[in-house]
């Protein structure tokens, strides 16, 4: 397994290419080799992308990509991924329309096209978990005895698993009130890619912090890990409350000490 940085904790720094390049330069320096393409500046074009993080050895592993260019502009999208070197077209969350049990299968419906031309195209489809995924439902049309079904589990019911993958967040995992190894377990050969991220409480209560600083057990997820299709660990943190990049330097230096950088 690699470790690598999910570039949405910096993403105020990625918003120009000059930014990008600075950037891209402050987190190989930390030590990351591959990084997940999120939240960047949308000037920036894929060819420089790949050529600015080429120049820092990063390896580009995963994007989280607009679900509309996902499901109307798919096979450019493909395309710009081949030019990133890029295996991983991500999708950062559900959209809000379809966490309804009215209309959660319309979900499937509208992306299965698009996830098997993706699969075609020798790349997977992968989708990254909120804590709103384990909320259990009964989806309209869902056969009779699958009222305490989670989301979640429908979408792994719904898509083979060369169709979609997941990203499975620690933090998310957690605050759904899940076990993370016990998911990790459950999603096995579906989770190529993971984001880490840690769970402290301060005085507002839960708040995400660098990994092993906060109360996640993660010599258990990191040994589960191991046993899974997990190729990308990548360290991602919404909120800090220092440097981003000092954030990302601790979470390394942990996760190095730990045996995994």
């Amino acid at each position: 397994m690699k470790t690598g940085a999910q570039l949405y904790t910096v993403r105020a720094y990625t918003q120009n290419e000059k930014d990008f390049a600075y950037t891209m330069k402050r987190i190989a320096q930390i030590g990351y080799k591959t990084v997940q393409i999120s939240a960047i500046g949308k000037d920036i074009p894929p060819e420089r992308i790949r050529e600015i993080c080429d120049g820092e050895g990063l390896e580009i592993v995963l994007t989280h990509s607009d679900v509309n260019r996902i499901l109307y502009d798919t096979d450019k999208l493909i395309a710009e991924h081949e030019v990133m070197g890029c295996p991983y077209i991500g999708i950062g969350s559900m959209p809000d329309k379809y966490r309804t049990p009215e209309w959660l299968s319309h979900f499937a419906e509208d992306f299965r096209e698009s996830a098997k031309k993706i699969a075609d195209a020798g790349k997977l489809l992968m989708y990254h978990n909120h804590n709103f995924e384990f909320r259990k439902l009964r989806a309209e049309g869902a056969a009779q005895g699958d009222e305490n079904k989670r989301v979640i589990e429908y979408m792994m019911e719904w898509f083979k698993p060369e169709e979609l993958g997941f990203t499975l967040d620690t933090y998310w995992v957690q605050a759904a009130g899940g076990d993370v190894c016990e998911w990790i377990r459950l999603l096995a050969d579906r989770i190529p890619c993971v984001h880490l991220k840690d769970m402290a409480v301060g005085e507002g209560g839960a708040m995400m912090a660098p990994v092993m600083e906060g109360n996640l057990n993660f010599p258990a997820i990191l040994k589960a890990l191991e046993s899974t299709s997990c190729k990308y660990m990548l360290v991602e943190q919404d909120v800090c409350l220092t440097s981003p990049f000092d954030c990302l330097k601790t979470s390394y230096e942990n996760l190095a000490a730990a045996g995994y950088c």
